[in-house]
């Protein structure tokens, strides 16, 4: 189970990387949306590792590669990711991760965000979710966001 959340240190994150991409372009074909060559490079980008991006560092990692893109273009090929489900907001960071598409659209999700290197394991929790449903709905509260973050230190770390 470890392994599922948070990807041993020497998987093999090009295959990692090229799965989440194919994963976008089916989805988006399904959708009969369109995953434009900017949208493409911000995903991309926050495939490259299990770390969570801000805006800034994506625009940085981009300019690495070609001319230096404006805020608002990255900002809004975020929002059509967002929108996608195909990348997360790391609320606690102000920052955002690929999706590694591992649960249903609008499942609740947990982020366990490591202390140490930095990694964020993506863990559906269908569990929690219906507790915390519960106890909103007989508190008349709706939930707006099903997102829990939880610091912590990776089992990767763990030995350090």
């Amino acid at each position: 189970m470890k392994s599922a959340i948070f990807p041993a240190p020497d998987h093999d994150h090009g295959r990692c990387s090229a799965d989440a991409l194919a994963r976008a372009e089916a989805l988006c074909a399904t959708r009969a949306q369109r995953l434009t060559p900017t949208r493409r490079l911000v995903l991309e980008a926050l495939t490259a590792s299990h770390r969570p991006l801000g805006a800034y560092e994506i625009i940085d990692r981009l300019a690495e590669r070609g001319p230096r893109p404006a805020p608002i273009t990255v900002y809004r090929a975020l929002d059509f990711l967002l929108a996608q489900g195909l990348v997360h907001r790391i609320e606690s960071r102000n920052a955002y991760i690929a999706c590694i598409g591992r649960h249903e659209d609008g499942a609740m999700m947990v982020f366990l965000l490591c202390d140490l290197c930095g990694a964020v394991g993506e863990a559906p929790s269908a569990a929690v979710a219906k507790t915390l449903v519960a106890a909103a709905a007989s508190a008349g509260f709706t939930p707006k966001t099903p997102v829990i973050e939880i610091p912590g230190v990776c089992a990767h770390c763990g030995g350090r």
